[in-house]
């Protein structure tokens, strides 16, 4: 039976006269993998710092069990600015020591691509105190995950991460044996390492099983049945659950009756857009002609970041930009919005960037625009227009907009002085989408918003019909929203990814293989860490032997998932079905603990 780590019973917290959390009951065990989501400002961050013991309930108490080791990510970091990156992640571990720790090395290595971090100005002996926010975080998150903890509690851990990044702490925290709970906005983030989801909603949490797919299906599913939600917000999450069961690879952990289950829910949800109606309505907006790269080469001073570029954005394109911080994304995006504001007189280093004329673009940067605080949430919107055209027959007015957007009609009265930082992105999002354009370039549109804005800013860009580039280290944002992805890798070249960005994983990984150097010989170890290369391939071949075994087993679980489903009401098969399935579950768990004891040995 899994060890009780923490226990939160009838916990309130009240800021002002809102309540985020009313009489709020929670457990937290060994093994949990729990992710937590809900709007922003509803309570999140609020729970993870009690359950962390770092903030106080109003009433109700948090308890831990003795001797808790417990790691924590805040957004903002208590490192030593006078310290160095080596003083505060390594300590006082000598070379030899920190070098032939295997979980060091692929931290270090995972989050700064290297072992040596030429990513900064002195490796490991830079001063901590002139870095950015973002090299901070990674070192705080460095720090956290190289010690040994029973609970890690992270709040927004992929914030500053690329999507090599993300992919590589997705797959660090599902081979712990830490119990997580993490507040993120990234739902692929949250398929691929949680469990179980709390969802923060009103003053109440809401317990699932399963990741962010199993989340969608089951909250679609409640409100279906309790039909306690608005039909807007039922429809939004179903066809999110249609886009989850059709769209990309089926990422459900439930057995095969529950996803007859969720493909029933959603038999009547349209795909999410219809592809060729957008094309047909994006043409006669544009022309033939939007923007096309004409042996372009872009630079950020006097680096080069893109050589040659031969490339074309058409009517109704809608395209995903991924490539690792520095390739020249940004700079790219930049570049081609200079040539359409000046109508094509600005141009870059060399090569020629042609503008369609009837081109009205509207760029959302990483920098949100200032506007005077003293202008309310309407009035801001309303500066641009009363109502906007989107297409195929649909307009909004302001309103309407700034309540699709998360703007209540009380909010609306809200100071712009008063908002958040993710509530200014979503203003600035707003006013851009009122502008009426039909070419949108957006750098990083999912800084700061929710899971529930997210939503329904996808909701609203299934039926934009224009062109589009994205940049985001938001996997499933991406995959969300566009239809074909472009990488810049590092080496001057645009190149497209037919399978998207498991491809760009799979390129990258194999770049940075090739780049690898020859490691030099390791220090001489000591007596009691010594291993043989015999002893090596031994536990090399072991490893192998143990991932056929898993595979084997995987394909057994699966098999008799699809026999319970099809004996239900044989109640006397399906026990023994259940029994042998649990004692699958059990090899498996031993073998993935005997794997990760060999994978060191290796090395």
């Amino acid at each position: 039976m899994a060890v009780n780590l923490v226990n939160v019973e009838a916990v309130s917290k009240v800021y002002g006269t809102r309540a985020l959390l009313d009489s709020v009951s929670l457990g937290v065990s060994e093994g949990d993998r729990i992710g937590v989501v809900g709007r922003n400002g509803d309570g999140k961050t609020t729970l993870i710092r009690m359950l962390a013991k770092l903030e106080e309930p109003d009433s109700g108490r948090v308890t831990q069990s003795g001797g808790l080791r417990l790691g924590v990510l805040t957004q903002h970091d208590s490192l030593d600015p006078e310290a160095t990156i080596r003083h505060e992640v390594i300590g006082d571990l000598a070379d030899h020591e920190w070098a032939g720790n295997a979980k060091i090395r692929d931290v270090l290595t995972g989050l700064f691509d290297g072992l040596d971090l030429s990513g900064f100005p002195q490796g490991l002996d830079t001063v901590i105190g002139p870095l950015s926010g973002g090299e901070r975080r990674r070192i705080a998150l460095a720090k956290l995950l190289i010690a040994e903890q029973d609970l890690i509690v992270l709040d927004e851990p992929t914030n500053h991460l690329d999507v090599e990044g993300i992919a590589w702490l997705a797959r660090h925290l599902r081979e712990r044996r830490s119990a997580l709970v993490c507040v993120t906005h990234d739902r692929w983030f949250l398929d691929q390492v949680c469990s179980r989801m709390w969802d923060v909603q009103r003053g109440a949490v809401h317990e699932y099983e399963g990741g962010y797919s199993d989340y969608v299906f089951a909250r679609a599913e409640r409100e279906r049945i309790a039909a306690t939600e608005e039909a807007k917000r039922q429809n939004l999450m179903r066809k999110e659950l249609a886009w989850l069961r059709r769209g990309a690879p089926a990422r459900t952990s439930k057995p095969r009756y529950r996803i007859e289950a969720a493909n029933e829910l959603i038999a009547d949800v349209p795909p999410p857009r219809d592809t060729s109606e957008l094309m047909k309505f994006a043409s006669a907006r544009l022309g033939k002609t939007v923007l096309e790269l004409e042996d372009v080469t872009v630079q950020a001073g006097p680096k080069v970041l893109l050589r040659h570029v031969t490339w074309q954005l058409g009517p109704g394109d809608r395209i995903g930009l991924v490539g690792v911080n520095g390739a020249g994304k940004t700079s790219l995006l930049r570049a081609l919005a200079d040539a359409v504001r000046t109508g094509g007189e600005v141009q870059p280093a060399a090569g020629r960037v042609v503008v369609g004329k009837t081109v009205r673009l509207a760029y959302l940067s990483q920098d949100v625009t200032e506007l005077p605080g003293s202008l309310r949430v309407l009035e801001a919107v309303q500066q641009i227009r009363d109502r906007v055209d989107l297409g195929k027959g649909r307009e909004m007015t302001a309103g309407q907009l700034c309540e699709q957007f998360g703007f209540a009609k009380d909010k609306q009265w809200t100071p712009v002085a008063d908002l958040s930082g993710g509530e200014r992105r979503r203003l600035q999002l707003l006013r851009l989408l009122m502008d009426e354009p039909n070419v949108l370039f957006l750098d990083e549109p999912t800084n700061d918003l929710d899971i529930e804005t997210l939503t329904q800013l996808e909701d609203l860009l299934d039926g934009w019909p224009g062109s589009m580039v994205v940049i985001s280290h938001d996997r499933f944002f991406v995959e969300r929203t566009t239809d074909r992805t472009f990488a810049l890798l590092g080496d001057g070249a645009l190149r497209m990814l037919p399978r998207g960005i498991d491809e760009y994983l799979e390129r990258r990984a194999s770049l940075v293989a090739a780049a690898a150097p020859v490691p030099a010989a390791a220090p001489a170890p000591t007596a009691g860490r010594e291993r043989s290369a015999a002893d090596a391939r031994a536990a090399r071949k072991e490893l192998q032997r143990i991932e056929r075994r898993l595979d084997r087993i995987s394909d057994k679980e699966t098999t008799l998932h699809a026999q319970i489903a099809d004996n239900a009401t044989d109640f006397e098969k399906v026990a023994r079905l259940d029994a042998e399935l649990r004692e699958l579950g059990s090899e498996r768990e031993e073998l993935e603990m005997q794997w990760l004891e060999l994978a060191e040995d290796a090395g």
